[in-house]
Protein backbone atom coordinates (compact mmCIF):
# COMPACT_ATOMS: atom_id res chain seq x y z
CA UNK A 1 0.00 0.00 0.00
CA UNK A 2 2.78 2.59 0.90
CA UNK A 3 4.71 1.51 -2.20
CA UNK A 4 1.30 3.51 -4.34
CA UNK A 5 1.81 6.23 -2.12
CA UNK A 6 5.43 6.57 -3.02
CA UNK A 7 4.83 5.66 -6.34
CA UNK A 8 2.32 8.88 -6.30
CA UNK A 9 4.72 11.17 -4.81
CA UNK A 10 7.42 10.18 -7.67
CA UNK A 11 4.78 10.83 -10.39
CA UNK A 12 4.02 14.50 -9.12
CA UNK A 13 7.74 15.18 -9.13
CA UNK A 14 8.42 14.43 -12.80
CA UNK A 15 9.42 10.62 -12.85
CA UNK A 16 7.92 8.79 -16.24
CA UNK A 17 8.84 5.24 -15.13
CA UNK A 18 7.14 5.67 -11.85
CA UNK A 19 3.78 6.19 -14.22
CA UNK A 20 4.71 3.19 -15.22
CA UNK A 21 5.75 1.08 -12.00
CA UNK A 22 2.75 2.43 -10.58
CA UNK A 23 0.34 0.71 -13.28
CA UNK A 24 2.26 -2.49 -13.23
CA UNK A 25 1.23 -3.00 -9.80
CA UNK A 26 -1.84 -1.71 -9.43
CA UNK A 27 -3.11 -3.74 -12.82
CA UNK A 28 -4.65 -6.82 -11.19
CA UNK A 29 -7.04 -4.84 -8.52
CA UNK A 30 -8.21 -2.23 -11.28
CA UNK A 31 -8.69 -5.43 -13.29
CA UNK A 32 -10.58 -7.09 -10.44
CA UNK A 33 -12.87 -3.83 -10.19
CA UNK A 34 -13.50 -3.68 -14.07
CA UNK A 35 -15.11 -7.18 -13.50
CA UNK A 36 -17.03 -6.18 -11.05
CA UNK A 37 -18.63 -3.41 -12.48
CA UNK A 38 -19.37 -5.10 -15.71
CA UNK A 39 -20.48 -8.02 -13.99
CA UNK A 40 -24.34 -8.57 -14.55
CA UNK A 41 -24.39 -6.04 -17.80
CA UNK A 42 -25.95 -7.31 -20.65
CA UNK A 43 -24.00 -5.99 -23.30
CA UNK A 44 -21.30 -7.88 -22.92
CA UNK A 45 -19.88 -3.88 -25.05
CA UNK A 46 -16.43 -4.30 -22.54
CA UNK A 47 -14.65 -7.06 -20.65
CA UNK A 48 -12.77 -6.04 -17.78
CA UNK A 49 -8.74 -5.92 -19.20
CA UNK A 50 -10.60 -3.87 -22.18
CA UNK A 51 -11.60 -1.53 -19.88
CA UNK A 52 -8.69 -1.35 -17.68
CA UNK A 53 -6.80 -0.75 -20.90
CA UNK A 54 -8.46 1.81 -22.44
CA UNK A 55 -8.95 3.86 -18.66
CA UNK A 56 -4.94 2.77 -18.81
CA UNK A 57 -4.28 4.94 -22.30
CA UNK A 58 -6.83 7.85 -20.62
CA UNK A 59 -4.62 8.22 -17.84
CA UNK A 60 -1.23 7.74 -19.39
CA UNK A 61 -2.76 10.75 -21.69
CA UNK A 62 -3.35 13.38 -18.97
CA UNK A 63 -1.73 14.38 -15.82
CA UNK A 64 -2.37 12.99 -13.08
CA UNK A 65 -3.87 15.27 -10.29
CA UNK A 66 -2.31 15.51 -6.88
CA UNK A 67 -3.40 12.13 -5.44
CA UNK A 68 -2.63 11.22 -1.92
CA UNK A 69 -2.49 7.67 -1.50
CA UNK A 70 -3.82 4.34 -3.04
CA UNK A 71 -7.46 5.39 -1.79
CA UNK A 72 -7.31 8.52 -3.82
CA UNK A 73 -5.79 6.65 -6.51
CA UNK A 74 -8.72 3.99 -7.22
CA UNK A 75 -11.16 6.54 -6.48
CA UNK A 76 -9.83 8.70 -9.47
CA UNK A 77 -9.33 5.63 -11.22
CA UNK A 78 -12.93 4.60 -11.11
CA UNK A 79 -14.07 7.97 -11.99
CA UNK A 80 -11.72 7.42 -15.60
CA UNK A 81 -13.55 3.80 -16.32
CA UNK A 82 -16.85 5.20 -15.36
CA UNK A 83 -16.15 7.99 -18.29
CA UNK A 84 -14.44 4.90 -20.58
CA UNK A 85 -18.18 3.04 -20.40
CA UNK A 86 -19.76 6.05 -20.93
CA UNK A 87 -17.61 7.69 -23.73
CA UNK A 88 -18.17 3.72 -25.75
CA UNK A 89 -22.32 4.07 -25.01
CA UNK A 90 -22.79 7.67 -26.52
CA UNK A 91 -20.58 6.36 -29.70
CA UNK A 92 -22.24 3.08 -29.74
CA UNK A 93 -25.87 5.06 -29.46
CA UNK A 94 -24.63 7.42 -32.19
CA UNK A 95 -23.89 5.04 -34.52
CA UNK A 96 -27.34 3.56 -33.77
CA UNK A 97 -29.01 6.62 -34.08
CA UNK A 98 -30.80 5.85 -31.01
CA UNK A 99 -32.32 2.48 -31.76
CA UNK A 100 -31.40 -0.30 -29.42
CA UNK A 101 -29.64 1.32 -26.47
CA UNK A 102 -26.92 -0.42 -24.42
CA UNK A 103 -27.68 -0.92 -20.94
CA UNK A 104 -25.91 -1.85 -18.20
CA UNK A 105 -27.11 -2.99 -14.25
CA UNK A 106 -26.79 -1.12 -11.64
CA UNK A 107 -25.65 -3.01 -8.90
CA UNK A 108 -25.11 -1.78 -5.36
CA UNK A 109 -21.77 -2.53 -3.56
CA UNK A 110 -24.28 -3.55 -0.57
CA UNK A 111 -26.48 -6.38 -0.46
CA UNK A 112 -29.72 -4.03 -1.59
CA UNK A 113 -29.74 -3.23 -5.55
CA UNK A 114 -31.95 -2.15 -7.54
CA UNK A 115 -31.40 -4.95 -9.49
CA UNK A 116 -33.09 -3.09 -12.54
CA UNK A 117 -31.52 -2.34 -16.37
CA UNK A 118 -30.48 1.11 -16.77
CA UNK A 119 -28.94 2.55 -19.72
CA UNK A 120 -25.34 4.46 -19.31
CA UNK A 121 -26.48 7.70 -19.97
CA UNK A 122 -29.14 7.94 -17.90
CA UNK A 123 -27.08 6.96 -15.29
CA UNK A 124 -24.35 9.34 -16.33
CA UNK A 125 -27.17 12.01 -16.11
CA UNK A 126 -28.27 11.70 -12.65
CA UNK A 127 -24.95 11.72 -11.61
CA UNK A 128 -23.99 14.57 -12.80
CA UNK A 129 -27.25 16.07 -11.31
CA UNK A 130 -26.71 14.45 -7.48
CA UNK A 131 -23.00 16.34 -8.05
CA UNK A 132 -24.50 19.49 -8.93
CA UNK A 133 -26.68 19.48 -6.14
CA UNK A 134 -24.26 17.42 -3.66
CA UNK A 135 -20.56 16.81 -4.73
CA UNK A 136 -20.01 15.13 -1.58
CA UNK A 137 -23.01 12.29 -1.62
CA UNK A 138 -21.21 12.22 -5.90
CA UNK A 139 -17.81 12.08 -4.10
CA UNK A 140 -19.34 9.07 -2.35
CA UNK A 141 -20.99 7.46 -4.91
CA UNK A 142 -17.80 7.62 -7.38
CA UNK A 143 -16.00 5.67 -4.26
CA UNK A 144 -18.34 3.30 -3.27
CA UNK A 145 -20.07 2.21 -6.53
CA UNK A 146 -17.27 3.04 -8.79
CA UNK A 147 -13.87 2.07 -6.95
CA UNK A 148 -15.11 -0.79 -4.45
CA UNK A 149 -14.33 1.27 -1.45
CA UNK A 150 -15.89 0.51 1.57
CA UNK A 151 -17.65 2.94 4.20
CA UNK A 152 -14.20 3.27 6.32
CA UNK A 153 -12.22 3.69 3.61
CA UNK A 154 -14.57 6.54 1.88
CA UNK A 155 -14.55 8.33 5.19
CA UNK A 156 -10.52 8.08 5.89
CA UNK A 157 -10.50 9.61 2.29
CA UNK A 158 -12.90 12.27 2.83
CA UNK A 159 -12.09 12.81 6.66
CA UNK A 160 -15.51 12.24 7.79
CA UNK A 161 -17.36 9.93 10.53
CA UNK A 162 -18.40 6.43 8.70
CA UNK A 163 -21.94 7.54 10.07
CA UNK A 164 -22.11 10.53 8.01
CA UNK A 165 -20.66 8.51 4.69
CA UNK A 166 -22.97 5.88 5.32
CA UNK A 167 -26.08 8.59 5.38
CA UNK A 168 -24.98 10.33 2.61
CA UNK A 169 -24.43 6.99 0.63
CA UNK A 170 -27.79 6.43 1.53
CA UNK A 171 -29.41 9.46 0.74
CA UNK A 172 -27.29 9.55 -2.67
CA UNK A 173 -28.64 6.18 -3.76
CA UNK A 174 -32.35 6.98 -2.75
CA UNK A 175 -31.70 10.48 -5.13
CA UNK A 176 -30.13 7.82 -8.05
CA UNK A 177 -33.06 5.27 -7.67
CA UNK A 178 -35.98 8.17 -8.16
CA UNK A 179 -33.67 10.03 -10.65
CA UNK A 180 -33.56 6.75 -12.94
CA UNK A 181 -37.15 5.74 -11.73
CA UNK A 182 -38.51 8.86 -13.77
Amino acid sequence: MGNITILLGEIRSGNDQARSDLFAQVYGELTRLARIRLSGGESGMLDAPSLVHEAYLKLSEQEIPALKDRRDFFAYSAAVMRNVVIDLVRRQNAEKRGSGRTHLTLSSVDAQSTAQPLDAESLHAALEHLERIDGRAYRIVEMRYFAGLSIEEVAAVLELSPMTVKRSWQSARAFLFNQLRE
